[in-house]
């Protein structure tokens, strides 16, 4: 692709999420952003907010478009391997939103498209993105701590979802609010530097919601690593958080523990030496989700003829351990 040429990218479907990431894709000299929907008026809205170049009233028309060079598949779940399929094999190519396909046939499926067509195609997780990740690896790799022998990730939050949403509906969402929203979190516990190899989950009871959300909301996932490290994850949606979304995850090592408020806020590593602390920059509040940078690989990676570091692959090894989880799952 000519250096000069500003990217056009379409984003297939017009919802929040959409909207979530239209906020870090803003037009700029690299890039041109439009809008498809099945209706016309919503993605004609968000195309005005968001300083968009045109609206597509169908997906079908975004891709036929020769314009467009790729496309953000911003759809639910169920959809999401149709759409990838159809804009690979339209020569687009294609950052789809995770949980990005339902089952590792899918995946297989996907990679062999993308590399017959000679596309990019890159996995929504912005969570591998986030400089937080990039804080952690970095200290436990000083050896700050020693060796890593125990994890405690927690991600709770009491967030109900509408009963009309469609995350209720687990053949849209693909699963519960583990399988599409936890998959982050799984993420984040492969990414910490020991390869993670094994994961079980334990689910509470579920118990109905007075606003309507019918998911099962909790998960409780032992962890393996290659290293012998172990690890839990606490995730859910049904339990309060300190101020409505503090939380505190832990690295246990045989010389010492890292300490940091899981949305990103910080951290501390007690441990060789004089504690460490860690605040983040200017730069790195502006970009505490990834999702900046996350685009910034993906639009390298369509200018350089490369596949992203956030890649098909690295997400087909997440739903492996996924699918660990779901068989490990003895809950009521």
């Amino acid at each position: 692709m000519p250096g000069g040429h500003r990217l056009h990218v379409a984003f297939l479907g017009a919802g929040h999420i959409a909207g979530v990431h239209a906020r870090h894709l803003k037009p700029s000299d690299d890039v041109r952003v439009s809008f498809a929907s099945r209706d016309l008026a919503r993605a004609e809205a968000l195309r005005a907010r968001r300083d968009g170049e045109r609206a597509y009233g169908s997906y079908d028309e975004a891709l036929a478009d020769p314009d467009v060079d790729a496309v953000v598949v911003s759809v639910p779940p169920v959809h999401h391997r149709e759409l990838t399929s159809r804009a690979i094999a339209a020569g687009k190519h294609v950052l789809v939103e995770k949980p990005a396909f339902l089952t590792l046939e899918d995946y297989d499926a996907v990679i062999a498209e993308r590399d017959a067509a000679g596309v990019a195609v890159i996995v929504g997780e912005n969570d591998h993105y986030k400089p937080q990740l990039v804080t952690l690896r970095s200290m436990l790799g000083s050896g700050v701590i020693g060796d890593m022998v125990m994890v405690s990730l927690v991600t709770v939050a009491d967030k109900p979802k509408a009963a009309g949403d469609w995350r209720n509906d687990e053949t849209m969402a693909g699963g519960d609010a583990f399988f599409e929203e936890g998959i982050h979190w799984l993420h984040v516990a492969g990414e910490l530097g020991p390869r993670l190899v094994a994961a079980t989950g334990l689910r509470p009871t579920a118990a109905p919601d007075p606003a309507g959300d019918r998911r099962s909301r909790s998960m409780v996932v032992g962890l393996t690593y290659d290293s012998g490290a172990t690890g839990a994850l606490l995730y859910s949606r049904e339990v309060p958080s300190l101020l409505r979304g503090i939380r505190t995850s832990k690295l246990y090592g045989r010389e010492g523990v890292i300490t940091f408020e899981s949305n990103g806020a910080g951290a501390v590593a007690r441990g060789r030496g004089r504690p460490r602390v860690h605040v983040p920059g200017p730069a790195e509040l502006r970009d505490v989700r990834g999702y900046k940078a996350m685009y910034a690989d993906f639009v390298a990676a369509v200018r350089e003829g490369r596949q992203p570091s956030m890649s098909v692959e690295r997400a087909r090894e997440d739903h492996v351990l996924m699918e660990m989880v779901r068989r490990g799952d003895h809950g009521g």
